[in-house]
């Protein structure tokens, strides 16, 4: 009888032990497996089972959440969808997320260890904790006033506070409405399909993602270059440079847009954009020279994050001396993002220290305590402060007296760069009209935004295409935003700014 319980025992323990190897195997070697199978949908059923947090701006959420009743239960919502699409992005129960929606996802889907009062606490009691916020430095007048300007041109524009590096505002022009895309089934799928194959690319972050020939507001670069380097010493003596001016080792004739360009001085070339003036000074400053300005003003990264992944700017490493030439007006291969050419202008503005662009101001728990914030520090010296303090009188000029005038603000001071940029084949393409500004609001101790505009506008006609018609004005508006806010002056048969609808509400 002893003998027969002993056999029950052990064969008792046989099956415990198989057991634990069983669940072992489940549980632990092939826990991930079965976690990313698609057909388990626990996973995401979890995920949507809690209202997401909430995209703020100016304090207030610019996203909520809906109960669709479904088993992926509550679905993304969007206030002013298109208006703020450049930031957040989407958050779509069928093809995930993008921009700050995916960036800050751990913190707005509650997964993030931060919003834990006390280490491991949730992780013993197994409940999650609610989902926090993202608080950007976006302000609402000066991205209504950017979004406003485009009117749904195609273009970009992007605008920073130069001291801080907060990003004050991203518009890409046409946008798109995200909560199409938020939910499942058909009609997301829709969305989906038209979205992707509509010719305008609306679903394209033209102000972080799509990179440009820069045309003539890349001369700044190259004449901060020129005085960091002592190529030039004089901003008002004469270059000696011919009017055309032939690139070097051939025998192509390099022309001006505009008149009076012989032998003109760099002040002169940079009010009235002389292509032959900054060709010939970026030749004499070398290709050495000239890339290791660039890159101190972010081209050539391809690591810029703002949470979200920035396209590199380009200014070629290798070049023949006429490709040079051709490069430091902007043209050849050199290409740049709105954002990139916005951090231009806030190094001049900010006397040289170029901050690193953010976007995210705070991550915080659901009652608003900040459980992270977003840092401010210096990505590069970009120029001398004296180069830059001479840049900004060289700037000012296009505003006051020069190719800019349409971005001058009375009572501000504002400097600019107009830019006509030639692309496609032969040059054949419709020119991209680009203007990059700063401005100081006159009680004010530094300039409180720099901002660049990009208009594609391919149904313009040719000739009436430039930086100071087409961009300049969009820049002065969202300058005047950015500096006066509501109170900003409203011109003559301008378009009211103002939010074209209630926010969300806070999801509980």
């Amino acid at each position: 009888m002893i003998r027969y319980i002993r056999w029950s025992a052990a064969f008792c323990l046989l099956l415990f032990g198989a057991l634990l190897v069983g669940a072992t195997r489940l549980q632990v070697v092939r826990a991930g497996e079965l976690s990313d199978n698609p057909a388990n949908k626990r996973g995401s059923i979890a995920r949507y089972a809690h209202p997401r947090g909430d995209i703020l701006v100016d304090g207030r959420p610019v996203t909520g959440s809906r109960d669709s009743g479904q088993a992926l239960r509550w679905e993304r919502t969007y206030a002013n969808g298109p208006l703020y699409a450049p930031v957040t992005g989407f958050a779509s129960q069928t093809y995930g997320t993008s921009f700050v929606e995916r960036a800050e996802d751990s913190v707005l889907g509650g997964t993030s260890p931060l919003l834990s009062a006390l280490p491991l606490w949730h992780d013993l009691t197994r409940r999650p904790p609610a989902a926090g916020h993202a608080a950007t430095t976006v302000r609402a007048q000066v991205q209504l006033a950017a979004y406003t300007g485009l009117a749904g041109r195609r273009g970009a524009v992007a605008a920073l506070e130069p001291a801080t590096g907060r990003i004050l505002a991203l518009v890409s022009s046409p946008s798109y409405d995200p909560a199409a895309l938020s939910g499942t089934g058909a009609a997301v799928r829709r969305a989906w399909a038209r979205l992707n194959a509509d010719p305008d690319r609306p679903m394209l972050n033209r102000a972080l993602r799509e990179t440009y020939p820069p045309g003539s507001t890349f001369k700044i670069v190259t004449a901060a270059a020129a005085l960091d380097a002592d190529v030039v010493t004089d901003v008002d003596a004469p270059t000696r440079t011919p009017d055309p001016y032939v690139l070097p080792g051939t025998t192509t004739p390099l022309p001006n847009a505009s008149r009076g360009c012989e032998d003109a001085s760099m002040a002169e070339a940079i009010q009235w954009s002389c292509n032959t003036v900054m060709a010939k000074i970026g030749v004499e400053v070398g290709l050495r020279g000239m890339v290791e300005a660039a890159e101190r003003f972010g081209f050539n990264d391809a690591g810029l994050r703002v949470p979200s992944w920035v396209s590199r700017s380009n200014f070629d490493t290798d070049m023949s001396p006429d490709q040079l030439a051709l490069s430091s007006i902007g043209q050849f291969n050199t290409r740049a993002t709105p954002l990139q050419m916005a951090m231009v202008a806030a190094a001049v503005a900010g006397g040289g220290d170029l901050k690193y662009p953010y976007l995210v101001e705070a991550a915080t728990r659901s009652d608003g305590e900040p459980v992270r914030r977003g840092r401010q520090r210096s990505l590069h010296r970009a120029m001398n402060p004296a180069t830059a303090l001479r840049l900004q009188r060289l700037m000012r000029a296009v505003v006051e007296e020069g190719t800019g005038r349409n971005a001058a603000i009375p009572g501000a001071e504002v400097g600019g760069k107009t830019g006509t940029a030639q692309h496609g084949v032969g040059n054949a393409g419709t020119p991209y009209a680009w203007f990059i500004a700063w401005a100081r609001a006159e009680d004010a101790p530094v300039p409180g935004v720099a901002v660049a505009v990009v208009v594609e506008d391919a149904e313009a006609d040719r000739g009436d295409i430039s930086g100071n018609s087409s961009a300049a004005p969009i820049a002065r508006a969202v300058m005047e935003a950015a500096l006066y806010g509501e109170d900003a002056p409203r011109r003559p048969g301008a378009p009211v700014v103002r939010p074209s609808a209630r926010p969300a509400r806070p999801t509980p």
